[in-house]
């Protein structure tokens, strides 16, 4: 089997996955009335027609950005994290106690103080299923779930309680939300009349640093070999347990470094709904971008156009916004498919075996 064999038939069931995913989600939309190829321009191509639907794209692909690389971690150690929700909105409130009780410090103190509380929370989060995966065997799926449900009810909790604007009290409203935080942990915007801001970039050097960990360096290796066999790797003498921890809470530690990102660059102040269900999105980005820095970043920016397109498509075709959620769900089948296909070395030598025979008839019509 030759290697352009190998590209080929790799690229060819890439393209047949992707036109599948478009065909599936046109059924659905013409089920409810839709006009299919009008959706589909709507969504792909009218955020990149203006400057400002552009940035807002790139706004929503850095928490996307963030979230995936610290999945991808867990996933690559062998425990599937799917909690990145909670530890985002925890990370959100770590940086808010920080920026409500040190308000005077300067931004140079405070702001990496502020998302290093966001990290340090989200990585708590990440400790504990991590660690009753380790120790008790506890599905991470289970543990994930029910930590996302107690994080959403502590942060609803502190937003109607204890970070409540006090300007909301004195109002009447008491609308959930905390009081504009402190200049001191703003992250800048660098493009005048859009809300893009510093994040982009820190979400870049963190895509560098996950490919380093991972690749570069003996304890990345150790994570990925743990999580490719962990059998072969406790025999090997690598610690299953020690990485499968780490791994967590460097996930958890992102989704919350996320969220401190989020509540500085864009909102700077905790709001209901702020995480936007990118803890979700998070899992899918990943799994689009296989597992690696150099493919999460494209595949953020797709999410973060499927996110805008879906808000202009209600307005522009009539479509519900929540329909990307439903092609988000068809991607996710398309790409578990399309993974155990690649992942069938025997499918690919029988293509292979089917590929020369029909190459011998060609050569002996010719002849």
């Amino acid at each position: 089997m030759t290697k352009q064999f190998r590209v080929l038939y790799k690229v060819t069931i890439i393209i047949l996955a992707i036109l599948a995913a478009m065909l599936i989600g046109s059924v659905i939309l013409l089920t409810i009335g839709a006009d299919v190829f009008k959706t589909y321009m709507v969504i792909l191509f009218e955020p990149l027609k203006t400057t400002l639907q552009l940035t807002e794209v790139l706004i929503r692909a850095i928490p996307l950005t963030i979230i995936a690389l610290g999945i991808s971690v867990a996933y690559r150690s062998g425990i599937i994290n799917i909690g990145g929700e909670g530890q985002m909105a925890m990370g959100i409130l770590g940086t808010t106690a920080v920026a409500l009780a040190f308000p005077e410090l300067p931004k140079p103190i405070l702001l990496p103080m502020a998302i290093l509380a966001g990290a340090m929370a989200g990585g708590v989060w990440g400790f504990i299923p991590g660690i009753l995966k380790a120790k008790l065997q506890v599905s991470e799926l289970l543990s994930t779930v029910m930590l996302n449900y107690i994080a959403a009810q502590l942060y609803t909790f502190m937003l109607r309680g204890p970070f409540l604007d006090p300007a909301e009290l004195t109002m009447g409203s008491g609308t959930p939300q905390s009081m504009r935080l402190s200049e001191g942990i703003w992250l800048d915007r660098f493009l005048k009349g859009t809300r893009l801001h510093t994040g982009i970039f820190f979400a870049l050097l963190l895509a560098l640093l996950i490919y380093l960990l991972l690749w570069k360096t003996n304890y990345g290796y150790k994570m990925r070999a743990a999580g490719a066999s962990a059998q072969a790797a406790r025999y090997g003498g690598i610690s299953v347990t020690w990485y499968l921890v780490i791994a967590m809470v460097i996930s958890g530690a992102f989704a919350g470094m996320a969220g401190a990102i989020e509540i500085a660059g864009v909102h700077r102040r905790a709001i209901e709904g702020i995480t936007g269900g990118y803890g979700f999105s998070g899992i899918v980005v990943a799994l689009f971008g296989g597992l690696h820095p150099a493919g999460i970043i494209p595949a953020s920016f797709f999410f973060g156009l499927l996110i805008v397109g879906a808000d202009m498509t209600q307005r522009m075709v009539g479509v519900p916004a929540n329909m990307v959620n439903v092609l988000q769900g068809v991607i996710i089948l398309v790409i578990v498919a399309t993974k155990m296909i690649l992942a069938d070395p025997y499918l690919m030598e029988r293509v292979w075996r089917k590929y020369q025979g029909i190459g011998k008839k060609h050569v002996e019509v010719e002849a």
